[in-house]
């Protein structure tokens, strides 16, 4: 009797004034706090990598620390053969010069991909913001390079489009920074670094542009103990000013990713190509080699537009996310090859997005016999989706999945109409498909079968 006041003491804590639930700096409490909906019904967003690695634009995004970790020969002869000596990666910083950047412009490329949501990389594991961090002093786009506040634009632009939430990607660590080498030296028994620069920087990109992603990234083995990260997801969810709406993904320490967070990445370019029980995101590059923009790059190093649908399809059904990334240049150009691929896309949405948008996993996530038909749902519309990566040519399509009924179940090729079926022994049906010419199809790419009065 005497623990019940105590109880319903510590159990009141825990609730705000507003009567919502207060999240505790720990796992199990920061698990708990339910994945806003949005998130899982927008399904497709654009990450975008951009810093000054997009100058020397050579290798990837890991350009330095290749130069200067791993001594990358093929790097040490670029550098020798294009630059003076003793040029180093600090003097990259004034030729990141985003001249072209107009943040308008690339928002009207987003909103036309059908992308619901954009993830800006703020800082990279170089340590350089694209905002003017007071602290990164002169190491960020404010004192260096374009003089201009990079996330700011890119927020306001968004924000200005009804239809694109924004996300921030940041780095908590930083490779050559002396505060994260003076800890990782003392094994991370010290955290200078997370309290005086990675903590301050989320705490300021949060209060500052209010993003609805925080997407973290770079634990370098350190352990979510010495980043604080519950701390600051517990403030995050409970005080913030994005509060009721941000996500979170899973790269919050060592032994975090695929396991706490708020969606899972488990890797990058992550397909498992099954159902997970929790929700997660295929990040993934277009540049099939590298997530900054790459001068050197060859045709076939970018993924076609089919084998991104494809993605896009298979991430779906999987009940995944697709975050599809960009490299812009140097000058904050999105280079002519980027743009047609988040083009096409979206024309394959405009068509095709009720087969992606809003839905959820299937009880079924592919045809086993049938290749390349990936199925999603509406359980609200009581509608199935049966979506072929190829057009056959035999004229008709194989669903063994589907419990079909005659006179009841009704199927479409959307963006064209009905379709003619005929029921299979001992289950499933095939479907007819209409003898079209290339003018005549609904889209170029992949095609979504509608099946309604089906189960």
């Amino acid at each position: 009797m005497g623990s019940l006041p105590v109880l319903f003491l510590l159990s009141m804590l825990l609730i705000s004034i507003d009567g919502t639930k207060k999240y505790e700096p720990n796992w199990e409490s920061i698990d708990s706090r339910p994945l806003p909906e949005w998130y899982d019904q927008a399904k497709f967003g654009i990450f975008i990598h951009w810093g000054v690695y997009s100058v020397p634009s050579f290798i990837s995004e890991w350009f330095w620390f290749y130069w200067q970790k791993q001594k990358s020969p093929t790097i040490i002869d670029f550098m020798q053969k294009n630059y003076p000596p003793n040029f180093k990666y600090q003097d990259f910083a004034p030729m990141f010069t985003a001249e072209f950047f107009d943040a308008k412009e690339w928002t009207d490329i987003f909103a036309a991909s059908g992308a619901k949501y954009i993830v800006l990389t703020t800082k990279h594991h170089e340590g350089f913001t694209l905002w003017g961090s007071k602290n990164s002093w002169n190491w960020n786009a404010v004192d260096v390079g374009p003089k201009r506040d990079l996330v700011g634009e890119v927020a306001t632009a968004l924000r200005n489009h009804s239809d694109l939430r924004l996300g921030l990607y940041h780095s908590l660590f930083e490779w050559f920074n002396p505060l994260f080498e003076q800890d990782a030296a003392n094994h991370f028994k010290t955290n200078y670094f997370p309290t005086t620069k990675t903590l301050p920087e989320l705490y300021e990109i949060v209060s500052k542009y209010k993003p609805e992603v925080l997407w973290s990234d770079g634990d370098e083995d350190a352990s979510d103990q010495y980043w604080n990260s519950t701390g600051f997801l517990a403030w995050l969810y409970n005080d913030s000013p994005v509060r009721e709406t941000v996500v979170t993904n899973d790269r919050w320490g060592s032994g975090c990713i695929c396991k706490h967070g708020g969606y899972y990445t488990c890797t990058d370019r992550y397909q498992p190509g099954h159902l997970l029980k929790h929700k997660w995101e295929n990040c993934m590059t277009i540049d099939s080699r590298s997530w900054g923009y790459r001068r050197n790059a060859q045709l076939s190093d970018y993924l076609t537009i089919q084998q991104l649908v494809g993605s896009l399809v298979e991430t779906v059904s999987c009940g995944g996310n697709l975050l599809m990334n960009i490299g812009p240049t140097h000058d904050g150009r999105i280079s002519p090859i980027f743009e047609e691929r988040l083009r096409q896309m979206g024309q394959w949405l405009k068509v095709n997005g009720e087969s992606i948008y809003n839905t959820t996993a299937w009880r079924v996530q592919k045809e086993a016999v049938t290749p390349n038909v990936w199925y999603t749902c509406r359980p609200q519309e009581k509608s199935i989706f049966a979506v072929l990566l190829q057009w056959p040519n035999n004229g008709s399509v194989v669903l063994n999945e589907p419990v079909v009924t005659q006179g009841q179940t009704q199927v479409v090729l959307v963006g064209y109409g009905p379709l003619k079926w005929e029921m299979l022994k001992p289950s499933g049906l095939r479907v007819q498909l209409p003898q079209l010419s290339f003018n005549q199809m609904p889209c170029e790419w992949a095609w979504s079968l509608k099946l309604t009065g089906a189960a």
